[in-house]
């Protein structure tokens, strides 16, 4: 697009209705070629709500839900979730952004036009649901400024984040262009959220995420005014959801399920879940509805990457990193002020005691990612580093799990790699405010002197540190109840949206069978309370059930 178009639609969108002319006299009858797309539900939305209609359920006791979401990918997940809470038989309200790219501008003209595509898209939906594009409710003449001062901070932390993790960075600058641009989208999406909420008075607010971007702001809002909040992702399951009461979903917290089930015993299929899981993991292979793989190649053993790396008989540390700007690590700091310190401060502890060795293992995410590498923030810091500090790169066709075989020490920030170390009995000492630290298995030092020192301490005597059977046992029921329990049954992934959708419309959803299998979920997406005790023992006395009927 030329600099001269792109100026007049800036101009032509400053004059109220000229989109909405344009929309109604040509837009609407051209195909469609924007980014933003709403192909996924497009020509099945009708369908669904019919099927809503002629199959939804009568609540006992109905909420009011506001459901947001911003970006199209996002808004066509809502629209769905919204159709099954609405077939649930709970009132709901829509609302969203219809923006395509949170780091990008687009002017007001192509900003209405995305708008009103939009609104042609779900209008189907209002059968069974309020819709609402808050773009219709933005600001105008009303400042940020007036508002509460809570809500200013807000729109400030979220805007810090979406900054790092667009850039993958861990420090953002206020003066970034980016930074800017967040800045007034979050500030402008604060205000029309916090009107919506205050004018619907809901009883729930839904949204994905809850960390960053605008539905971080909608999450934000709600906490401000007091109103109840289900947060959501996806992880790498298909047919699962990740979901969080009254808090951000990305920080996983599991306080209340391992409160509720920590001192469980494993079945014995949980364990041979997890021992086909980590085996997949292991080997470089895809397993059940896991869709990632997690190594790029199968193990070798311990034998041969000692040889690589010429390691010798010293206790070696195996350092495993986050991707820089990760979701999972915004706000996670606690014993440094950005994970990198942590990671160059552990450098110069092992540069002065060559007594151990370091093996660092930058995260092979980084291939996939456009951010700043770990490898070079340690470069600018360390030339070279001296024989007995190794780094592995993300390329390195180096596995992970031959590195935990010849570890006798691991230290994470907040990959899971620390519970598949502990798993398998090494001392892990956490950095970073991961969710499996606290739970009786990992060594979680509450300062950097005292990670300093005991950093000294374990790797003087690795084998005082292992882990013992009873702990270990606990890493695993951890391990099970965070990767096959924490996550619930869920009928549409957001990767795979119209995939899953042409496999389970909504008439299988609402029919018996589904709501035997997801109703409950849909439940806690209302609100519900989730009992992690009820839930979780009803699971495990079901795999050990099933264990003794094999064995019968």
């Amino acid at each position: 697009m030329s600099d001269n178009t792109e100026k007049i639609k800036e101009i032509l969108g400053k004059f109220p209705l000229t989109a909405d002319a344009y929309w109604s006299l040509m837009g609407q009858f051209k195909p469609w070629s924007a980014h933003f797309k709403m192909d996924g539900i497009r020509d099945v939305l009708p369908q669904a709500v019919k099927e809503v209609k002629e199959l939804g359920q009568t609540h006992p006791s109905p909420k009011k839900i506001c459901v947001f979401a911003s970006l199209h990918y996002w808004i066509e997940q809502a629209t769905l979730v919204s159709l099954a809470l609405a077939g649930q038989g709970h009132q709901i309200s829509l609302g969203y952004l219809p923006y395509a790219e949170w780091d990008k501008e687009i002017n007001a003209f192509d900003l209405r036009k995305q708008d009103l595509y939009a609104q042609k898209v779900l209008s189907p939906a209002k059968e069974v649901m309020s819709v609402e594009s808050l773009l219709e409710s933005t600001p105008g003449k009303k400042f940020l400024a007036n508002y509460p001062a809570a809500l200013n901070a807000a729109v400030d932390q979220v805007s810090d984040y979406d900054t790092q993790y667009t850039l993958q960075i861990e420090k953002a600058d206020h003066q970034h262009p980016l930074y800017q641009l967040r800045k007034a989208r979050n500030s402008a999406a604060a205000i029309a959220i916090y009107e919506w909420f205050r004018r619907e008075k809901p009883d729930l607010v839904v949204a994905p995420n809850g960390t960053i971007l605008e539905m971080g702001i909608a999450y934000q809002v709600a906490q401000l005014l007091g109103i109840p909040t289900v947060t959501f992702e996806f992880a790498d399951q298909r047919e699962r959801i990740w979901l969080a009461q009254n808090g951000e979903i990305m920080s996983h917290d599991t306080d209340a399920m391992w409160q509720a089930l920590g001192s469980q015993p494993l079945p014995e299929a949980a364990r041979k879940a997890m021992i086909e899981l980590f085996s997949a993991r292991k080997n470089a292979r895809l397993w059940g509805n896991f869709a990632r793989q997690w190594q790029k190649s199968a193990a070798q053993g311990a034998p041969a990457i000692m040889q690589e790396l010429s390691l010798d008989e010293r206790p070696v540390a195996l350092m495993a990193t986050n991707v820089l700007g990760d979701s999972l690590t915004l706000g996670r700091q606690r014993i440094s002020e950005t994970m990198a310190d942590w990671i160059l401060g552990t450098i110069r502890h092992f540069m002065e005691h060559d007594e151990a060795q370091l093996i660092i293992r930058i995260h092979p995410g980084e291939l996939l990612t456009h951010g700043t590498s770990m490898v070079d923030v340690i470069a600018q810091n360390f030339p070279e580093l001296p024989a007995h500090i190794h780094l592995i790169r993300p390329e390195d066709p180096a596995n992970t799990y031959d590195l935990i075989d010849v570890a006798d020490v691991g230290l994470v920030y907040t990959t899971t790699v620390g519970l598949e170390m502990a798993m398998s009995g090494l001392p892990v000492i956490t950095a970073g405010s991961t969710h499996y630290a606290g739970k009786g298995f990992t060594l979680d030092p509450e300062n950097w002197e005292s990670y300093q020192a005991l950093l000294q301490q374990v790797m003087a005597d690795p084998a005082a540190y292992r882990l013992t059977p009873q702990a270990i046992e606990q890493a695993w029921l951890y391990g099970y109840l965070f990767f096959f329990e924490f996550s619930l049954p869920f009928p549409w992934h957001l990767l795979w949206l119209a995939e899953d959708f042409n496999t389970r419309p909504m008439r299988v959803v609402l029919s018996p069978e589904g709501q035997a299998r997801y109703a409950q979920t849909f439940a806690y997406l209302s609100g519900e309370p989730l009992d992690w005790y009820e839930r979780g023992l009803s699971r495990l006395n079901e795999l050990s059930a099933q264990q003794e009927d094999h064995a019968g």
